[in-house]
C-alpha cells in the first residue's frame, strides 16, 4: 500500500475514532453538582484500553508492511521475496506513516479513559516517534559500509533467518537475491552522499568492509576457480535445495534449476553490485581520516553525540556527567577486585593480578577446534544449572530454547563481541548466543560464566523470549527494544546471578567484576573518544591499565565504540537503573518485597524506555503497599 491509501485510511480512522471516542465518554463519565468530573469506572478504562490495544496492533501490522525483513526474523513468511526499501524516500515515507499514525490516536483515544497499562502503550507509540523525529538531523551520520555493515548482514538474514520448508520458500530467496543489487544500489547512494557532506568513518572501518566483503564473495560461484572452496551464501543455498530434494518436495531436475538460477544471479549482478562498493570503498578511504576521531569531528558532531547519549540511555545525562559516573564507577570496582587478589594470595598490584590474569595460560582453552568444543560446551554447562535457579527469582519463564554457537566464518572477527540473536515469538526459531572463536585468547576462561549470565539466561535471552511471547500486550511492546533496557538488563543479571549462587570459583567471581568494570570503563572512554576528543591509543591504554581484558579484545572493542557512538554507554547506566530501582522497592516493602514479583513486573511489560520502567516500578510497589493494609 503507497503513502497516500495509507493517509486516506488514517484520515478516515481518525474521523471514526473521534465519533466513537465522544459516544464513549458522554457514556462513562458523570459530572457532580459542581461540575467536577466523577471517577472513570475501571470496566470503562478497560474498554477504552482494549479498543486502543486492538487499534494499536492494527497499526503495528501495517507498520510491518515497511519491512519484509522484520516479518522474516518474526517468523511470517509473506513478503518472502523481497528485501526492506532503504532509500531516502522510503524512511522518509515510513516517518510519514509514523506521524498520522501517532495523530489519528492522539484525536481518536481519551488517554483519561485508559488504564495505567494503556497510558503505557499510548506513550510508547507516542515515543517511538519523537525517537524518530530525533534522528531526521542525523540521518547521515550513521556509517552504512562499516564493520558489519549490510554486505555482511544482509547475507546473515539470508543464510540464518530465511528458513527453506517447500519450492515456494526456494524461489522467495532466489528473488531476494535478485533484490540485492537493488539494495546495495540505495545504500550506495545515500553512503556517497554521506561522503559528500564530510562525514566518513574512521579508515580502519573501510578496511574492515573490504575483508568482509572479501569473505563473502570468495569461493563458488564468485570466483570460478575449480579450486576454490564455496562461498558462505554458496554452501547455504546447496543445503537447502539438497534438503528439499532428501524430503521429496523438489525432484532433481528442479533442484538443478534452481541452482541454476542461484549460481546466475550471485555471480552476475550480486558480484557486480559487490564490485562496485568495493570500488567506493577503495576510492572513498583515501579522504578518511588515518587517526581514528570520535564523532566530534563530524559536522555537527556535538549534537550528534548528545542525540546518540539520549538514544541510547532514554535519560537525561550529559557526556561529563556520564564520564564522571564511570570514572566513580572504576575505582568502586577496583576495590572489589583488590578483595579477591588478595583472597587467591597474589603477591603485587592490582596491575600486576590484571597482566597475570591476561596472560596466564590457565585462563584459555587453547587455540584447536578441540579448544573451542570445550569453550562451547562449557557455557552450556553453566547455562544448564543456573537455568535450574530461575524459578525461585521469576515467576515468568521464557519457553524458547537457546543455543550457543561459534559465529559463521564470513562474519567472524577475532576479539569481536558475543552476542545474542533472538529467536521467533512461536519458537520455531531458537534463540542464540553466538561467540567468535577465530583467536582464542579473546576468550579468557575466567569471563566465560559471565558472559554466559548476560547473553543466555537470566539476561538477553531470558528478557527477550518473555517479552516476544506476553499475550496481554499490544503486539509492538513485545518486539519493542530501548538499549539501556535490554544491554542494562543483560549486566544486571550478571549482578544478579551472584545471589543466585553462581561465580563460586574466585576467578570466575573476577571475571564477573571485569564484566562490570568493563562496562564502567566504557563510560569513560565512550566519551573520552567522542565529547573530550581523545585518540584511540588513550582510550586502548586507559582500557589496558585498568583491567584485566586481552589486548586483542580491548583494541577491537574501542573501534567498535568509534563507530558506534553512545551505545556502549547503555549498559552500565542501564543497569545502574535497573539496581536503582530495585533498591527503592526493597526499602518500600521491606520484609514484603518479593523478588519474583519484582522481577515479573519489570520483564512482563517489554523493552521500556527508563523514566517509563520507572514509573511502572512506582506503580508496582504502591499497589504492593495498598494490598498490604
Amino acid at each position: 500500500m503507497r503513502l497516500t491509501m495509507r493517509l486516506f485510511f488514517l484520515s478516515l480512522i481518525l474521523m471514526l475514532a473521534a465519533c466513537n471516542d465522544q459516544e464513549l465518554t458522554q457514556q462513562s463519565i458523570a459530572e457532580t453538582a459542581n461540575g467536577e468530573v466523577t471517577e472513570v469506572q475501571s470496566d470503562t478504562l478497560t474498554t477504552e484500553t482494549v479498543r486502543l490495544n486492538d487499534w494499536l496492533d492494527e497499526q503495528y501490522a501495517e507498520q510491518l508492511e515497511f519491512s519484509p525483513q522484520t516479518k522474516t526474523r518474526l517468523g511470517d513468511k509473506s513478503d518472502y521475496d523481497s528485501l526492506n526499501d532503504y532509500s531516502v524516500a522510503g524512511f522518509e515515507e515510513q516517518l510519514a506513516w509514523r506521524r498520522q499514525s501517532v495523530d489519528a490516536m492522539r484525536v481518536g483515544f481519551d488517554y483519561g479513559l485508559l488504564n495505567e497499562d494503556g497510558k503505557l502503550s499510548y506513550d510508547m507509540w507516542s515515543y517511538s516517534l519523537d525517537r524518530a523525529e530525533a534522528a531526521v538531523p542525523f540521518r547521515q551520520h550513521g556509517y552504512i559500509f562499516g564493520r558489519g555493515g549490510p554486505h555482511a548482514s544482509l547475507p546473515n538474514f539470508l543464510i540464518n533467518y530465511h528458513r527453506i520448508d517447500d519450492a515456494s520458500d526456494i524461489e522467495a530467496y532466489l528473488s531476494r537475491l535478485g533484490e540485492l543489487d537493488r539494495v546495495f544500489g540505495e545504500l550506495l547512494d545515500r553512503a556517497r552522499s554521506a561522503s559528500n557532506a564530510g562525514i566518513r568513518q574512521p579508515a580502519f572501518a573501510y578496511d574492515f568492509a573490504i575483508a568482509e566483503i572479501d569473505r563473502v564473495t570468495s569461493g563458488i560461484p564468485f570466483n570460478t576457480n575449480d579450486s576454490s572452496p564455496n562461498s558462505p551464501i554458496w554452501t547455504d543455498i546447496q543445503g537447502k535445495i539438497e534438503a528439499l530434494v532428501e524430503t521429496d518436495l523438489i525432484s532433481s531436475d528442479q533442484a538443478q534449476e534452481y541452482i541454476a538460477q542461484a549460481q546466475e544471479v550471485l555471480a552476475g549482478e550480486v558480484m557486480s553490485s559487490y564490485k562496485e562498493i568495493l570500488a567506493w570503498l577503495e576510492q572513498d578511504k583515501v579522504f578518511a581520516s588515518e587517526v581514528s576521531q570520535g564523532v566530534w569531528a563530524l559536522p555537527d558532531g556535538e549534537n550528534y553525540y548528545n542525540y546518540r547519549l539520549a538514544q541510547m540511555t532514554t535519560l537525561a545525562f550529559t557526556a561529563d556527567e556520564i564520564h564522571k559516573i564511570g570514572l566513580a564507577e572504576v575505582a568502586r570496582l577496583h576495590g572489589s577486585m583488590e578483595e579477591i587478589k588478595n583472597a587467591v594470595d597474589f603477591e603485587g598490584s592490582l596491575q600486576d593480578f590484571f597482566v597475570f590474569m591476561r596472560e596466564d595460560d590457565r585462563f584459555y582453552f587453547p587455540n584447536t577446534d578441540e579448544g573451542r568444543e570445550d569453550y562451547l560446551d562449557l557455557n552450556n554447562e553453566y547455562l544448564d544449572s543456573i537455568t535450574l535457579k530461575l524459578p525461585q527469582f521469576f515467576g515468568r519463564l521464557p519457553k524458547a530454547q537457546l543455543e550457543v554457537r561459534r559465529v559463521e566464518s564470513f562474519r567472524e572477527q577475532a576479539g569481536a563481541a558475543q552476542h545474542y540473536a533472538s529467536g521467533t515469538p512461536d519458537g520455531s526459531r531458537p534463540g542464540v548466543f553466538y561467540s567468535h572463536m577465530s583467536d582464542m585468547t579473546t576468550l579468557p576462561i575466567f569471563q566465560l560464566e559471565d558472559v554466559a549470565y548476560h547473553e543466555g539466561n537470566p539476561g538477553h535471552h531470558m528478557q527477550i523470549s518473555i517479552q516476544q511471547e506476553l499475550t496481554d500486550l499490544p503486539r509492538f511492546r513485545t518486539q519493542y527494544r530501548t538499549t539501556a533496557y535490554t544491554e542494562g538488563w543483560g549486566l544486571y543479571a550478571e549482578w544478579l546471578a551472584k545471589e543466585m549462587g553462581a561465580f563460586e570459583d574466585p576467578y570466575s567471581d573476577f571475571g564477573r567484576l571485569s564484566g562490570e568494570l568493563w562496562r564502567a570503563i566504557r563510560l569513560v572512554v565512550d566519551t573520552g573518544i567522542h565529547s573530550k576528543q581523545w585518540n584511540e591509543e588513550r582510550a586502548v591504554q586507559y582500557f589496558i591499565n585498568n583491567s584485566a581484558q586481552a589486548e586483542g579484545a580491548i583494541r577491537s572493542e574501542i573501534q567498535r565504540y568509534i563507530t558506534g557512538p553512545g551505545q556502549a554507554t547503555a549498559y552500565k547506566i542501564g543497569m545502574m537503573k535497573f539496581q536503582e530501582l530495585r533498591g527503592n522497592a526493597e526499602s518500600a516493602l521491606e520484609n514484603n518485597f518479593d523478588i519474583r514479583a519484582f522481577h515479573d513486573a519489570v520483564l512482563g511489560a517489554g523493552a521500556l524506555p527508563m523514566p517509563m520502567l520507572e514509573s511502572r516500578v512506582s506503580s508496582w510497589v504502591e499497589e504492593a503497599q495498598l494490598s498490604l493494609k
